[in-house]
């Protein structure tokens, strides 16, 4: 796996700092970055840093923007961010965005996100704006209760599909794990549904049906961070931080193809295939995620989406501290 290069800077109180330089920025999978951080996220990235404590020690790490090419935002709702886009390409940044685009609206699982119809319309919008290949379209988890069966699952994706399917490449989704998160079991245990996980009965029997839901959209079908083998349905495992999307959106700039580990970079410009480089894979995440290496600079409790199935959230009354907390000018979200 390839490390961060390191280089001193000065941060906002004058210090000099060690800080680390990533190549691919993920922002982020521990909270909503472009929903509740846009105005943070590119005052930093004026300022050219930022710092990041890890929820496990408290321990501060400096990350620096000096040598990023790539930013994958993660979000259900990047309507905050878009009119600052174009700054990204002015620096020479690409992006693409892993947009959940779920409907538990009747289940209230996702209190704080926009209403169903906002949050397609912006993702048509978006898509419009950047191009269908950088918005990847996530109904994820996939949950299953009392009420929620495979077939009504099937028809909220078949209702976002249908109108949002001429607008992304892929459609991505995963099992909800309920017994791994104790304060996922906890919080979903006090609803007045009794949800569970999927059987392996039950994800051959979504498969069979996603995949010909998919007939008339032609999508590609992945999972995310699942064990489970579905290729004979032709789901693939899913690279949410995606080495051949990186090459097809950055092929223009001859340090992409670089830190891809392509030989020759000019050559590449004609080739229209790509390998997926083994040595990216990013050995921090669980052994079946498919990413490849990247700095995430989010943190834990900050997220004011407040989703019931969130491993990323431990209380509300702490999210609500955090984002009282928070300061656009701060080094760190919180």
């Amino acid at each position: 796996m390839k490390v961060w290069d390191k280089k001193n800077i000065i941060n906002d109180k004058g210090e000099t700092v060690e800080a680390i330089l990533p190549f691919v920025i993920s922002a982020s999978r521990s909270t909503d970055i472009p929903a509740f951080y846009s105005r943070w996220f590119m005052n930093r990235l004026e300022k050219g840093y930022i710092t990041w404590i890890n929820p496990f020690n408290r321990k501060e790490q400096y990350v620096s923007f000096e040598e990023t090419k790539i930013i994958v935002f993660w979000t259900k709702n990047p309507k905050p961010i878009i009119p600052h886009l174009k700054e990204l390409d002015k620096r020479g940044i690409k992006f693409y965005f892993q947009y959940t685009l779920n409907d538990y609206v009747k289940e209230n699982l996702e209190p704080n996100v926009p209403k169903l119809d906002t949050r397609i319309e912006t993702f048509i919008n978006l898509s419009n704006q950047i191009g269908k290949e950088k918005v990847i379209w996530r109904f994820d988890p996939l949950i299953l209760s009392s009420s929620i069966t495979i077939d009504n699952l099937i028809s909220k994706i078949k209702n976002i599909g249908n109108q949002i399917y001429q607008h992304t490449e892929k459609l991505v989704f995963s099992f909800a794990d309920i017994e791994l998160y104790k304060k996922v079991k906890s919080n979903l245990s006090k609803t007045n549904e009794s949800y569970r996980e999927f059987t392996q009965s039950e994800i051959d029997e979504f498969s069979e049906k996603i995949v010909y839901l998919n007939k008339s959209w032609k999508l590609s079908l992945s999972t995310c961070a699942e064990k489970v083998d579905l290729e004979k349905f032709s789901i693939k495992h899913n690279r949410c931080i995606d080495d051949e999307l990186i090459y097809k959106i950055g092929k223009d700039d001859p340090k992409i193809l670089d830190w891809l580990g392509l030989s020759n970079p000019m050559l590449s410009l004609f080739d229209n295939d790509y390998s997926s480089n083994i040595k990216l894979k990013d050995k921090g995440q669980r052994k079946a995620c498919g990413c490849i290496v990247s700095k995430d600079i989010g943190m834990y409790n900050t997220c004011n989406h407040l989703c019931t199935y969130c491993y990323a959230n431990y209380s509300e009354n702490i999210v609500k501290q955090n984002l009282k907390k928070h300061d656009v000018n701060k080094q760190s979200i919180i």
